[in-house]
């Protein structure tokens, strides 16, 4: 018998065109045009040194660092919280972040920021019904927008006052943060790419994020960002959380490895800028308005450093799906990449979820999601691909948003598909493409520049002349009103026989039959 021919796998260099990071045979942890060194590990405490001998050995506060380094440090969590959630990281730097020329507030700026997202608020308001966004608008030529002027808050709940709460934001940006920083004091961002490389320096390093890929800077961590060699404009998503963390998801029966795992999660190393002392103004957002620090040096003058509060990033190319192996249709929180708690244990403030590539093989099941109305607020966003988005209008770099309790479901030609082919067959889906979900078990609202100010947005409340494809086949079921009137009999006699062991004078006439 003649052997099979052997298939010779040949790797894929475009990252949007695989089922996996893995169809890039690439021995790198990092995509081949990443510049940046990184270091591995979710939950870890990092250490990284410019010059090798920096870090004090035995303690965190020696009387004098080497170098003539200041010793700074940043707490994200109370002193005493519990070791597994106390959050801090000393920096060994040039100059202290408390040398500076004094603030600015209420700084002029052309960014759309709402951070009080509660009712009593007049600005925000709920959506009665689905709503979706075509692309955000990218910045006009003329106008030179970086990321402190390029955001722009959609919805969410609660405040950062409270330090409770959730934010929505989309960016769109055009130039590079010059001589300026960015610090958000009121909560994490994580950033998701959705056009355009991003080069993000920070103090503790730096990151290079690009279309489906993440990152996340911790609450009060200086950052800049600027636009990837060879491109000119770019555009995503940001989620903010507030009195919460992002953490990954406990995997249960799962076991120990799957979704994504610890060891893709990437965080930089020390870098230190060549130029010290130029003018710098740090842009600090709290509770959502934004100040200035005005210095004359460098915020990105850290030699050394070590901690937990660490920006990080990940490639959602990397994601390890799971799912169903035999029936039925698994709920979307197998697909939670991280998760943020809330006060109540049992619900989390916020998911953020991955739908990629994967294989799709559940036998004898209508595979596609079936008709819901969930207790959580979802928020899709096409990163590229055709996306999964509510309508054929949902295109990458737009959104959509179904409201707590909103009744929805997909009404597609593969809908209608699916329910007249009994496909058993192994299949691939969502090939070369990649869409995200925010899901939070908040009822959010939405600004004025989410419901009008951007010129994307429509409700989209579903055309009725779409159900005529998933008609009442029920009413025109053979025989169906002598089945139902069968079925109402049937309840009557059995109740009729209940009800005699209820009564004490038929059971004894029953005895004396």
């Amino acid at each position: 018998m003649p052997a099979s021919p052997i298939t010779e796998r040949k790797p894929v260099k475009d990252l949007q065109k695989v089922f996996h990071y893995t169809d890039a045979m690439s021995r790198k942890p990092t995509r081949d045009n990443d510049p940046y060194e990184y270091q591995a590990g979710f939950g870890n405490r990092h250490q990284s040194e410019v010059i090798p001998g920096t870090l004090p050995a035995g303690q965190n506060n020696p009387q004098e660092a080497r170098f003539g380094l200041y010793t700074e440090g940043i707490t994200y969590s109370a002193f005493v919280a519990p070791r597994h959630v106390n959050f801090s990281t000393y920096m060994y730097r040039v100059r202290p972040a408390a040398a500076h020329n004094g603030y600015k507030a209420n700084i002029p700026h052309k960014s759309d920021i709402e951070n009080c997202l509660m009712t009593l608020n007049p600005r925000v308001a709920t959506l009665a019904e689905q709503g979706e966004w075509a692309p955000f608008p990218l910045p006009k030529e003329d106008e030179k927008i970086d990321f402190v002027d390029g955001l722009h808050t959609l919805g969410g709940s609660g405040d950062p006052n409270l330090r409770e709460g959730i934010a929505l934001y989309v960016y769109m940006i055009n130039a590079d943060m010059d001589q300026r920083a960015f610090c958000n004091t009121d909560g994490d961002f994580l950033i998701t790419a959705q056009l355009g490389n991003l080069d993000i320096q920070t103090e503790l390093g730096k990151l290079f994020v690009q279309p489906g890929e993440i990152c996340v800077i911790p609450r009060g961590i200086r950052f800049s960002v600027r636009l990837g060699p060879g491109h000119s404009v770019a555009r995503g998503y940001i989620t903010e959380i507030w009195g919460s963390r992002w953490e990954l998801p406990d995997l249960g029966p799962i076991g120990g490895h799957g979704l994504a795992n610890p060891r893709d999660f990437l965080h930089p190393v020390a870098f230190i800028d060549d130029n010290l002392h130029e003018d710098w103004a740090i842009v600090n957002k709290a509770n959502g308005l934004y100040h200035a620090i005005e210095q004359d040096h460098s915020p990105f003058d850290l030699v050394a450093w070590h901690g937990n509060v660490v920006p990080y990033k990940y490639d959602l190319t990397k994601f390890s799906s799971q799912n169903s192996t035999s029936i039925d249709h698994t709920d979307p929180s197998i697909n939670t990449v991280l998760t943020a708690a809330s006060r109540d244990p049992n619900t989390p403030l916020a998911d953020f979820l991955w739908f990629g590539p994967r294989w799709d093989v559940a036998s004898n099941t209508f595979r596609l999601p079936y008709f819901h109305r969930n207790s959580a607020t979802e928020f899709l966003a096409s990163l590229y691909g055709n996306g999964l988005g509510r309508s054929d209008d949902f295109l990458p770099g737009g959104g959509s948003v179904e409201i707590s309790h909103t009744p929805h479901g997909n009404f597609s030609e593969d809908y209608v598909y699916e329910m007249q082919n009994q496909v058993n067959q192994p299949r691939k889906i969502l090939e070369n493409q990649m869409t995200i979900m925010i899901e939070s078990s908040r009822s959010f609202l939405f600004t004025e520049y989410a419901r009008t100010g951007c010129g994307t947005f429509k409700n989209q409340g579903t055309d009725p002349k779409v159900w005529d494809a998933l008609p009442d086949k029920f009413s025109s079921y053979p025989n169906i009103q002598k089945i139902l009137q069968r079925a109402k009999e049937d309840r009557e006699a059995r109740k009729q026989r209940l009800e005699t062991f209820y009564d004490d004078d038929r059971l004894a006439e029953l005895a004396r039959q």
